[in-house]
């Protein structure tokens, strides 16, 4: 999904607070990754669970 998609499916409104308080807690514990790791500001970037984050989600 996209940061908008993510964003939206947790209806959560304000960008900044969503990356600084969601989005990047999540990458640094493993719990989702980047499809471009290479590109992380590339407009292209989507994110997906990862192993871990599917077993936290669903356990």
């Amino acid at each position: 999904m996209s940061r908008d998609e993510l964003q939206t499916a947790l209806g959560l409104k304000d960008r900044k607070s969503f990356r600084e308080l969601y989005l990047k807690p999540a990458l640094g514990e493993g719990l989702v990754e980047m499809t471009l790791p290479d590109k992380p500001n590339s407009r292209n970037q989507k994110y997906r669970l990862t192993e871990k984050g599917q077993l936290a989600v669903y356990n």
